[in-house]
């Protein structure tokens, strides 16, 4: 199973006070955040990738992105997030928040590991 490029994406209370923390441990933007964004996506030299979203989330989210590498470059082939959806449904994994119009594109869904974690397949091309 080709999940993708791995993040983790964190509920914040204030969106700039949260990218100067974490530029302090080496994070940076990875692509440019616009004047009044509520989200910021950050990269370390080690290309761990962290989601700041204000008022977007509940709770902190593991994400998984099919079709993109570390570095937010496309991945060819890649397991398309429907495939990805019909595999872990079919082993009894209950999917919440799914969004998988079309047979191709943009899809997403959400599962919910034993500990109430949740975890984001989020399909962006």
């Amino acid at each position: 199973m080709k999940l993708g490029a791995f993040s983790i994406s964190l509920p914040v209370k204030d969106i700039q006070a949260s990218m100067a923390f974490y530029e302090k441990l080496g994070f940076a933007p990875k692509m440019p955040v616009e004047e009044g964004a509520k989200w910021a996506i950050l990269a370390n030299p080690d290309n761990h990738i962290i989601g700041l979203f204000e008022g977007m989330i509940d709770k902190p989210m593991l994400t998984f992105n099919p079709g993109w590498n570390q570095e937010a470059g496309p991945v060819d082939p890649f397991d398309d997030v429907r495939a990805l959806h019909d595999q872990i449904t079919a082993d009894g994994v209950e999917a919440l928040q799914v969004s998988l119009g079309g047979e191709t594109g943009p899809g997403s869904f959400v599962v919910v590991d034993p500990d109430g974690n949740p975890i984001l397949i989020d399909q962006h091309r």
